[in-house]
């Protein structure tokens, strides 16, 4: 049975470490000390020099009894506020963090429980698959630290990323394509008063087209918003530039794609309507998975769930997460709860025996 204290213990350990996106070299430096007193190595690759982290990620490799091996996946860095963090533990099992800071959950509590799993495991000399961990580094950055590992050092097939919000048993099986947008309306600047009509007004022809823009719900699997627009010298100068920032997401590829097709179809015609200029920039962020429903690795998690008492319950995600990056690298894998809610707010929260439950979860997958 896993040990509430091991997961108390640990949680709080990883927690109090600061470890921002692309900072990560302190939490890389205690996880690798952590599993090495289990007898398991982790070395830290060269990613560093691509990501920009004064860190690479942790791989390593667990030989068991020589069944197909497995991965296990978790990410090194928090969002911010996250410097200075403290768990603090409740009677009722609730972990929160003193209130100045997130708790660090997302994921802490994905670290923890497969730590957990293996020292049972370690415990009892058991029996188990060859199982593979990689930690990585910049997720919250749109997976860079993921986006940077050498995939020609993997040898399994299947994964199990621990980094999924809501009930323990709930798993992702599917993630949407991101992609940000950015439009460059370029006008031409005059004197507001005493010459307006000299000018092209850059944010008048921005405007226009956010306007026509559809937002929100584009259709049950596409989502799009516009979040930032800067523009203008001064009130009395007609305003030479703007700069308009945002994201497409959806389930499939080919539909982010066309949505953000039409985005730049609309400020075309709105920048030309007023003479100004478009400079359209796009970059896809991570791109959408399906993992199959008959999938390994969704029939040993729904077996583990069940021989745990917990009801599995299968997703599909518009948040992204590694899982994305090894889908385009030919793993099949899934992210699962590991008790993180409310998520990147200072209300985010966990739960001891949750944390618990994913462990042994994890170790009837190894078993």
């Amino acid at each position: 049975m896993i040990s509430r204290d091991i997961i108390k213990e640990t949680f709080g350990e990883l927690v109090s470490i600061d470890s921002p996106s692309l900072k990560e070299k302190d939490m890389k430096n205690h996880i690798k000390a952590m599993f090495l007193k289990l007898g398991i190595e982790l070395e830290e690759d060269a990613s560093a020099s691509i990501t920009g982290s004064n860190s690479g990620n942790l791989y390593g490799y667990i030989r068991g009894n020589g069944n197909p091996p497995i991965l296990l996946s978790a990410h090194m860095d928090t969002v911010m506020p996250g410097l200075g963090k403290k768990a603090v533990f409740h009677k009722n099992g609730k972990i929160t963090s003193d209130g100045t800071t997130v708790l660090g959950a997302d994921d802490v509590s994905g670290i923890t429980a497969i730590y957990a799993a293996l020292c049972l495991l370690r415990s009892r000399f058991a029996k188990h698959r060859d199982v593979e961990l990689l930690f990585t580094t910049g997720e919250e950055l749109y997976c860079k630290g993921a986006k940077a590992f050498d995939y020609r050092r993997v040898k399994s097939r299947n994964a199990v990323v621990l980094d999924l919000s809501g009930r323990i048993g709930d798993a992702a099986y599917a993630a949407p394509t991101i992609l940000s947008i950015e439009a460059k309306i370029h006008g031409k600047s005059a004197h507001a008063g005493f010459c307006p009509e000299e000018g092209i007004h850059a944010i008048k022809a921005c405007c226009e087209a956010v306007a026509c823009l559809p937002q929100g719900h584009i259709d049950d699997v596409t989502t799009a918003n516009i979040g930032l627009i800067t523009g203008g010298d001064g009130i009395n100068i007609v305003p030479r530039e703007c700069v308009v920032k945002g994201e497409v997401r959806s389930l499939y590829h080919e539909r982010a794609q066309a949505a953000a097709e039409q985005y730049r179809q609309i400020f075309m015609e709105c920048t030309q309507k007023y003479c100004a200029e478009l400079q359209w920039n796009q970059q896809l962020d991570i791109q959408a998975y399906e993992t199959s429903r008959n999938s390994q690795v969704i029939r040993d998690y729904e077996t583990a769930c069940k021989h745990m008492h917990v009801t599995p319950n299968f997703v599909k995600s518009f948040g992204g997460s590694d899982n994305n990056v090894f889908a385009q690298n030919g793993i099949e894998g899934i992210v699962i709860a590991t008790s993180m809610n409310n998520v990147h707010g200072f209300g985010e929260y966990a739960n001891v025996d949750e944390i618990v439950k994913v462990s042994e979860i994890l170790t009837e997958m190894l078993v």
